[in-house]
């Protein structure tokens, strides 16, 4: 059995935990005394401040990302019999808000450099009842706002952004959440700007919007005890809020560590290019703030992934694969109809791709040693 040189962990939370613990404390103290868990100051003072920093009016605090999207897209009108445009390879949460705001996903293919949403795919996936497209800016690069707006414009579509991987990302000039109608977020602990534990936001510059997901998120009431709608329980507790909100002015500064981090890899792997090692495409240069870094291993590689991956745990190195199994092939989702073949691009990468090491402060030491492994195993 091979010792471990070193040990990089896929993911280290503590990096950027352990300098604002004290302040992360009495955050949460404060809510304590105050004793306002449920919709309290600290979640509308987050909810402000995350809106401003992504350029949009509003933000409403729910439960997770995936309700982010589902009641999201109930408030900008989407309802029973309409179609969404989701690409096919991305998170199922995606999917799963689409399906609870009671409209059907469209699946689409991408495009195999980027992963990102093929929008000349997703014109031929058009039909008198599409209603929407849910861009989802995968693995913290966004998909492009200007051709974004011109498909829309052309389809007479609503743009619903799916950031939960794009906190603070840009690309010609817009901040991710801030191209179309709303956009969803998420929190969980490992996003670039994560809680103690799930939730989500709603963001928007639409006031109507704003108050629907507002009703919705709290029972379908606009004031207690006055149900307006039928809605459910999905609040962002204020005691992480109070967390989000301690760390929200320091994620610019992480997803620049992120930026620096991601650009050792593609110096540093490089010259593994034409021996089957390539990363996704960055189109977005610094506007990438890449939660997750992910390289494909082609068939032309030496070794595939599943050996790459099993070789590289022996030297110490975690690393993911987001996601191995693209939308329309799990299992629980045979009822959307469609079967393997329906989305080549999609497909071939979830065999190929491979994510690495990356979280802000990940050291120079651990980048090297991942890359010197990777190039004594490929060359």
């Amino acid at each position: 059995m091979t010792v471990l040189s070193k040990t990089v962990p896929f993911v280290d939370l503590t990096i950027q935990h352990q300098p604002l613990q004290t302040a992360i404390e009495k955050a949460m103290e404060t809510v304590v005394k105050r004793g306002d868990f449920v919709l309290g100051q600290a979640l509308r003072e987050f909810e402000r401040e995350f809106a401003q920093a992504c350029g949009v009016n509003y933000g409403v605090g729910v439960a997770s990302g995936t309700d982010a999207i589902a009641l999201g897209l109930q408030a900008c009108g989407i309802n029973e019999g309409d179609e969404v445009i989701v690409p096919a390879n991305t998170f199922i949460a995606t999917v799963i808000g689409v399906i609870k705001s009671g409209a059907t996903p469209i699946l689409v293919d991408c495009d195999p450099e980027t992963a990102l949403i093929d929008l000349n795919a997703a014109a031929k996936a058009i039909t008198p009842q599409t209603k929407a497209i849910v861009p989802v800016h995968l693995y913290g690069q966004m998909v492009s706002p200007s051709q974004l707006l011109d498909f829309a414009q052309a389809y007479n579509l609503i743009i619903f952004e799916d950031a939960a991987q794009a906190h603070l990302a840009q690309r010609e000039g817009y901040t991710a959440g801030s191209i179309g109608k709303a956009a969803a977020f998420s929190f969980y602990p490992s996003k670039n700007l994560g809680a103690f534990g799930n939730g989500g936001m709603l963001i928007t510059s639409d006031e109507e919007v704003a108050q629907n997901v507002r009703t919705l998120r709290n029972y379908g009431a606009p004031s207690k005890y006055y149900h307006t709608q039928i809605g459910s329980n999905s609040r962002l507790d204020t005691l992480q809020a109070a967390i989000l909100q301690v760390k929200l002015p320091h994620l610019s500064q992480w997803n620049q560590l992120r930026n620096q981090a991601a650009k050792k890899y593609d110096q540093g792997l490089q010259l593994l290019a034409d021996k089957g090692i390539i990363p996704i495409q960055n189109v977005s240069d610094r506007g990438h703030v890449y939660h997750l870094y992910v390289i494909r291993v082609h068939d032309t590689c030496t070794l595939n992934r599943e050996k790459l991956q099993d070789y590289l745990l022996e030297r110490g190195i975690q690393t993911g694969i987001h996601y191995p199994i693209p939308c329309h092939l799990q299992p629980g989702y045979k009822e959307l109809g469609y079967q393997l073949g329906d989305f080549p691009h999609a497909e071939n990468l979830c065999n190929q791709i491979l994510s690495l090491p990356m979280y802000p402060g990940i050291s120079s030491e651990h980048t090297d040693w991942v890359i010197e492994q990777l190039s004594l195993r490929i060359s």
